[in-house]
């Protein structure tokens, strides 16, 4: 026979696939029709298919944080999904899922690699049934595989995209969280503060303080703070100028601000950078502070028989 082989043109990695309807060379069938025989198999497959999947997440050591009995639930689930997308082209529902799911097994140490891990296991199943369904017609293999192709890559990046994004939210709460329980607001008595402030101050640790102590003297009606930076290995210009500020802002909710515990390293760099000190009254440690503090609110040292303190008359 001199007739020539038809020539079967196979789509080119990240190459769009045309719509639903519309020709293309060697697309002999609207891609449409091409996925709806698709979800048809998927479906009718659905147990074996889960199955599969499942043990195979299971052999692969993927969610071990999880039992086989969460882990066949979520695989059913995403499995649904998934060849709901395939059926729709609409990724909504697989968004909402993939975020809920994220709430869910990020807070119990599953791992980015596992949730991609996972989806690929998913799409080579679902390939390797493929093959076997039209491992005696090529050129429809092709086709079917055109089809199916950009709608699971479209998918994987689905789940991938919205487990990094509910990840990279959990962590910044987290980040939140510390810098928020580093730098606390104590109130020792009635209209009194105390901030102790331990570890390295960068610029937005330092902006944090400022936020936290202001919240804390409007809430506690405060008229005095301490601020102690005996934890506090050096400071920066950008940092101890931003201290400054935070004296002015306090002083203009009405405390007043005494700064305890500056080593003489960061004594040497305020006086080094031209901090105006004067705005700031500071005392040597943190005792002689609360001291000098309710000193301010008008109590005065009592002996142990007086209970301490005593208000001033």
């Amino acid at each position: 026979m001199n007739g020539k082989k038809k020539e079967v043109r196979r789509r080119i990695p990240g190459e769009e696939f045309p719509a639903a309807g519309q020709n293309a060379l060697a697309v002999e069938e609207p891609t449409a029709e091409l996925l709806t025989e698709l979800v048809a198999h998927l479906r009718e497959n659905r147990t074996q298919l889960r199955e599969e999947w499942a043990r195979r997440i299971t052999e692969s050591q993927f969610l071990t944080a999880m039992t086989k009995e969460e882990v066949f639930k979520e695989a059913t689930a995403v499995y649904d999904n998934y060849v709901a997308v395939l059926e729709t082209g609409s990724v909504e529902a697989l968004q909402a899922y993939a975020l809920d799911l994220s709430e869910r097994i990020i807070p119990r140490g599953v791992e980015t690699r596992e949730v991609l891990g996972i989806v690929l296991l998913l799409r080579d199943v679902l390939a390797r049934s493929l093959f076997k369904k039209y491992q005696g017609d090529f050129a429809l293999l092709n086709r079917v595989l055109d089809a199916y192709e950009p709608a699971a890559n479209r998918i994987a990046n689905t789940v991938a995209v919205s487990f990094v994004r509910e990840r990279e939210r959990i962590i910044r709460q987290q980040q939140e969280a510390i810098r928020e329980l580093s730098t606390p607001v104590l109130q020792v008595r009635e209209r009194l503060l105390i901030l102790p402030i331990i570890g390295v101050i960068d610029p937005q640790r330092a902006r944090q303080v400022t936020e936290q102590l202001l919240r804390g003297i409007r809430a506690n009606r405060a008229r005095v703070v301490v601020i102690d930076i005996t934890g506090v290995p050096a400071v920066d210009a950008t940092v101890a100028n931003h201290l400054v500020q935070t004296v002015d802002a306090s002083r203009l909710m009405g405390a007043t601000v005494i700064v305890t515990g500056l080593s003489s390293e960061i004594a040497q760099t305020l006086v080094t950078i031209g901090v105006d000190l004067t705005k700031m009254k500071t005392v040597g440690d943190l005792q002689g502070g609360i001291e000098e503090a309710e000193r301010l609110l008008g109590y005065k040292i009592c002996s142990s028989a007086d209970q301490g303190f005593a208000k001033m008359a």
